[in-house]
């Protein structure tokens, strides 16, 4: 029976680009890939040298079958996926016309919206040492919803970390409807990143040190992303600065995040400090916005080393 350190489990989507650098209306090509926060950290910590595994429910159609041998592929411990007969696989469309990147989703009942607690496998998080929600999940359906309180209920059971990344998606579901599901999974969390944006709209502030002070409620270390040039990482009455990492040229932004969460997750298996982890996890994200793709761009674990190798040769 396989079995993954990181566990990690949502909707991944296949995704179309038009080609030849034309809008979606006018395009007569297009380039396939696939996309989704869960399955995108899933492939960077498989690249980072963690066992990471992913489950969801896709379309047993060739869109279903061409995501999951891509993230097998990856070298995604895949054991826990179904591939659904009647169900479609959930779609976006992605362009970019006069510097604007504009995405267009066809998710509505897709096999991954039909997910309930049934589909989780209670031993299979049990053996991980850390579980990862997104609040894309449970924005998805009242199933989906109860899915993702069910799989960290069963992690806090057998003392298998949760870290949580709000991913707030008002595409998918109102502020009201959003807020109590999201800081419900928060305060669930040994690990919580959310952006600072939105710790914004989650609190209904702009004022940091009221932010502040709520993250201090929290039992998490909390990894906020964005406050300035910089992460901070809040721990009750400490708060660590961690700055970015300068970048010469940014392509695609798209990724950066989950880029982001794989090295700082793969970082706190692997027994770095939070500030270790970030820093990793920091120096990810600005090799990532130097590519294109979702996913294709969170480099392996040898340019990552050689990366840090080149910075600290520079900074001696």
């Amino acid at each position: 029976m396989t079995f993954a350190d990181i566990v990690t489990f949502g909707e991944t989507m296949a995704l179309m680009m038009p080609g030849q650098g034309k809008g979606i209306e006018h395009a007569k090509t297009f380039d396939s890939s696939f996309g989704g926060a869960e399955s995108n950290l899933a492939i960077g910590l498989a690249r980072l040298g963690a066992k990471a595994g992913w489950f969801g429910r896709l379309g047993d159609d060739p869109l279903g079958r061409m995501i999951l041998k891509g993230i097998r592929g990856e070298g995604v411990d895949v054991s826990r996926a179904a591939l659904v007969e009647g169900e479609p696989t959930g779609l976006m469309l992605r362009d970019v016309t006069w510097g604007r990147s504009s995405v267009y989703y066809y998710r509505k009942l897709s096999a991954a919206s039909k997910m309930t607690p049934a589909h989780l496998d209670e031993d299979y998080i049990r053996q991980a040492k850390l579980l990862h929600v997104t609040g894309i999940t449970p924005a998805l359906s009242e199933s989906c919803r109860e899915t993702a309180f069910a799989a960290v209920d069963i992690a806090r059971k057998h003392g298998v970390k949760v870290s949580f990344d709000p991913n707030l998606r008002l595409k998918l579901w109102s502020m009201e409807e959003a807020r109590p599901v999201l800081q419900r999974l928060a305060e669930s969390a040994d690990y919580y990143l959310p952006g600072y944006d939105e710790l914004q709209l989650l609190y209904g502030t702009d004022d940091f040190d009221v932010i502040i002070e709520e993250l201090r409620k929290l039992k998490a270390v909390s990894i906020v992303k964005g406050a300035g040039n910089e992460t901070l990482i809040v721990e009750k009455d400490r708060i660590d600065r961690v700055p970015f990492f300068p970048v010469k040229q940014v392509v695609d932004t798209v990724g950066a995040g989950d880029g982001f969460c794989a090295g700082f997750l793969s970082g706190i298996v692997r027994g770095m400090s939070p500030i270790e982890a970030v820093r990793l996890g920091s120096l990810i994200g600005a090799m990532v916005v130097q590519g294109a793709g979702d996913w294709e761009s969170i480099p392996p674990l040898a340019l990552v080393e050689a990366e840090l190798g080149s910075r600290k040769h520079v900074e001696r």
